[in-house]
Formats: structure tokens, sequence, C-alpha cells
């Protein structure tokens, strides 16, 4: 069962914002009128994205029977907002901080991938609500809402996973490589190649070819 502190509620919110902030800006950098306009779409990916993520992390530390709260890391938070302004987010939010003491490489591993499995499922999920939404655009504004949604949240998701699956400073895949480097590498291939297709293709054109496959 989750268990929330009201500072980890607050910590959450306070990261969920400037994440979504600063995917928005780094889409559309400083056109106020396109921030306004993309930054509803943005948030719900980042939403249901960063939280997902997080709760991927306190879910399995939770199952091992160690307590587990989220904190958010200013530095990290003001490095997302700062590094949008050039296109890309260095997304350094926070962490899950259990009380364990003696957790070992093995759980440390599961707790820390389980996170950047969640991104990698909602990418999917988020792709495939584009692909339905996608021949429903013309009967209403709605589905419209609804595909670019799905598009954007394949994005940040995607992005959200392999950025964490990084083995650099601190991010999960520094922990997810000390425990199993072939899980890590098959992680990393399947959310780099989410963001590849991300980036080179785009989601827009990606459902397209689906559709017309």
């Amino acid at each position: 069962m989750f268990t929330f502190t009201r500072k980890e509620i607050l910590n959450l919110i306070i990261a969920f914002i400037v994440l979504a902030v600063a995917f928005a800006i780094s889409t559309v950098k400083l056109d106020v009128h396109r921030f306004i306009s993309v930054l509803p779409i943005v948030m719900v990916g980042v939403a249901i994205g960063s939280l997902s993520h997080e709760l991927g992390h306190k879910y399995v530390a939770m199952k091992y029977g160690y307590q587990a709260e989220f904190k958010a890391w200013p530095i990290g938070l003001l490095i997302a907002l700062a590094s949008s302004f050039i296109g890309i987010v260095f997304a350094f939010p926070g962490e899950i901080r259990t009380n364990a003491d003696n957790i070992t490489d093995e759980m440390n591993g599961k707790i820390s991938i389980a996170g950047p499995m969640a991104n990698m499922v909602l990418a999917l999920i988020f792709i495939a609500i584009a692909i339905l939404a996608y021949p429903l655009m013309s009967y209403s504004l709605i589905f419209t809402l609804i595909y670019l949604i799905g598009t954007v949240g394949f994005s940040v998701n995607a992005f959200l996973a392999t950025f964490n699956l990084f083995p650099i400073y601190s991010l999960d895949g520094t922990k997810v490589l000390k425990w199993n480097i072939v899980y890590w590498i098959i992680a990393f291939a399947i959310a780099g190649s989410m963001l590849l297709i991300s980036i080179g293709i785009g989601a827009e054109n990606m459902v397209k070819l689906i559709i017309e496959m």
C-alpha cells in the first residue's frame, strides 16, 4: 500500500511543475503564445511519466520491506530548467530515498530499473492512444487533443526512460549496470530505440506509418 507524507507530495508537485515547464520550453523556446498552448499537453505526459517513474521505484522498494520517500533535488531541477533553453532537458528532479542500510546490488538494481520500465510501458500506451485517436481527429477537436497528448506522451516517456538509464552520476543506469549488465543493455536498447524513433522519425510520422501499414 502506498503511503505519502505531506513533504513527499509537495516534493512531487514541485518536481512535476518544473519538469513540465522545462519540457515545454525545450519544445517552443521563448515563444510565449506557443508555450501557453503546449504546456497543458506536455503536463499530461510529464505528470503521468514522472509520477509513474517514482512510484515504480517506490513500489519495488516497499515490496522489499523498505520505507521509500521521494526527495526533490533543487539543483537538479534548476539544471533541468536551465538546460531546456538549449533544446534538451537534463532531468535530475530527485530520487527515491529508502531506509535501507545494507541493500544489495540486486535489490538496488531492481528498484532502479522499475522507474525506466514504467516510462517504457507508458510510452507504448501513449503511442497506442495516438494511433487510436488519429483517424478520429476530423470528427472532433477532442480527438486532436488526445492525439497530441499521445504523441507528446510517447516522446516524453521515451526520453525519461533513456536519460535515467545512462550510467552516470546517481542516475538509475548506474545502479542497474552495477547489478546486471545484460538487463541494463536490454533496457537501454529498448528505451534508446524509442527515443531515436521520437527524434529521427517523429511520433507523429510513426503513427502515420503504422496506420498506413
